[in-house]
């Protein structure tokens, strides 16, 4: 028996119903199609953002997918080539107080103004630092003689008093297990006077060892590194501002273990010499706040503009700052109306103590310190061996961004850590809450940070951390598309949260 006609079973009745009924079945099949589709589309681009869901929460989710989506690496890389350019064009870096610094304040500004922020430009004035002659460390004791390279195995310390000393160079407390390491006076109980103090890195600041050195009558002191792991090479340091007179080195882990050993068995006899100088500069923060928005519940999101003066800072922070500046221009381009203020921050003088994010929250009123919502912070974004850190901090500002990385299966580690090194700390100091985002900087990546996000253990998640080095070629583009989708969706989150 042959089979019936196969519509039959649809209902239709006749040949001549054929194929009007087969063009409403093909629409049927095509629009559940299209409901699945966007179904799945909004799971993917909308991930879990903290919110008690409803109406706002649809509407952050909506606004986080259009930010991200316009949120680019190219877009990132535009603003990232006119840093390395305008390093290139002042003396190699962007460094507080010069004109490379000023440029970047400049082009910052400018962009802002182009996208219909309102712009401060906020100026204060800086202690600035110059070596006016390169330091030089030569040892002279019977046991060996020669130059240490000046940038590989010691550096002068910022802030650094001037002189030329030869003396013997006196270990304080500056054994593997030293109990406080200089930072007691009680440490340089007969010390002779004019000799050079000789210190491991650890229990307190170096402005703090250095003072004491001083206090007791060194003519010099040299810093080493402490030798654990990451902490080998050449020891960088900030003195906190001027006030030392006296010439202070930081040097490698190794440069330091030969004078200890040299002055346990011998003499162990070093000349130094450091010239340096103090001017007061101006400098500045660049600040954009958002038309709209409730100034009661204000978000700020912030990150360095400066460099060290060693280089270009492409990595720190020019990855953060192009980060920042290019959600700030996109929410402007897209019209995305935030229900809180958004205050956008480039601070200058953070690689001099914090000294522009210090500057704002000091000169801030009570009452609009109390307005500040939560202040995130972008620094370092791209390392190129990195890790993926979140800020630990309160819930809010913890949670927009681990929920974020969690949705799309993307592993995260709380760094708790970070407290007060980077422009987060004046804000946390004032009661504020506080979140971020940090790939890593001179650290030595382990094992089990390759494991969870790649890379290779054993070397520094930044090898040009601070260098001449930190140029366009020092970016991982992965982590900086990341970091910075999170960066743009928490700033949606938290310029659309409702907290009434």
């Amino acid at each position: 028996m042959a089979g019936l006609p196969w519509y039959i079973g649809f209902g239709v009745t006749s040949p001549t119903s054929h194929t009007a009924r087969i063009g409403l079945l093909i629409a049927l099949v095509l629009a559940a199609l299209a409901v699945v589709a966007v179904a799945l589309f909004a799971q993917a681009k909308a991930p879990s953002n903290g919110s008690s869901g409803g109406e706002a929460g649809s509407a952050s989710s909506g606004a986080s997918a259009r930010l991200r989506s316009a949120v680019t690496v190219p877009g990132l890389m535009e603003h990232e080539r006119r840093f390395q350019a305008i390093a290139d064009e002042n003396g190699g870096n962007r460094a507080a107080g010069t004109p490379g610094y000023d440029a970047s304040a400049a082009y910052v500004a400018r962009e802002l103004r182009g996208a219909g922020y309102e712009v401060t430009v906020q100026s204060f004035e800086l202690p600035f630092f110059e070596e006016v002659e390169p330091a030089r460390l030569e040892r002279r004791d019977q046991a060996a003689a020669g130059y240490y390279a000046r940038g590989e195995d010691f550096v002068l310390m910022e802030y650094s008093g001037s002189g030329e000393v030869t003396a013997r160079v006196r270990p304080v407390d500056a054994g593997p297990g030293a109990a406080t390491g200089g930072c007691e006076a009680k440490d340089f109980a007969g010390f002779p006077e004019g000799e050079i103090a000789l210190l491991r890195r650890g229990h307190c600041t170096f402005r703090r060892k250095a003072g004491n050195a001083e206090d007791a009558g060194a003519s010099a002191a040299l810093i080493f590194n402490d030798g654990r792991r990451g902490r080998t090479g050449v020891l960088r340091g900030n003195l906190g501002g001027p006030g030392i007179e006296i010439p202070v080195l930081g040097t490698s882990s190794g440069v330091g273990e030969e004078f200890l050993d040299a002055a346990r068995s011998a003499d162990a006899e070093a000349h130094l010499s450091a010239r340096t100088v103090f001017r007061n500069r101006k400098t500045s923060n660049v600040i954009a706040e958002s038309p709209g928005g409730d100034e009661g519940r204000t978000v700020v999101i912030g990150a360095h503009l400066d460099s060290v003066p060693e280089g270009p800072g492409i990595n720190d922070n020019g990855s953060g700052s192009a980060t920042v500046l290019e959600i700030a221009l996109q929410m402007s381009r897209l019209e995305i109306e935030p229900r809180n203020r958004i205050r956008f921050a480039f601070w200058g003088a953070e690689e001099l103590g914090l000294l522009g994010s210090k500057h704002y929250v000091s000169r801030l009123p009570e009452d609009e310190v109390s307005d500040i919502s939560a202040y995130l912070n972008f620094d370092m974004v791209g390392s190129p061996n990195y890790v993926r850190n979140v800020y630990e901090g309160p819930d809010a500002t913890e949670e927009v961004f681990t929920e974020y990385f969690a949705s799309g299966g993307v592993e995260v580690e709380i760094n708790s850590a970070l407290d007060g090194r980077s422009d987060h700390g004046p804000f946390a100091a004032e009661g504020v809450p506080t979140g971020g985002l940090f790939s890593g900087a001179e650290r030595i990546k382990t094992r089990g940070e390759a494991a969870a996000f790649g890379g290779e253990a054993g070397a520094a998640h930044d090898p040009c951390y601070h260098r001449s080095c930190d140029d366009l070629d020092n970016l991982d583009k992965k982590v900086l598309r990341q970091f910075s989708d999170a960066a743009a969706h928490a700033t949606v989150v938290l310029a659309r949260k409702d907290t009434r």
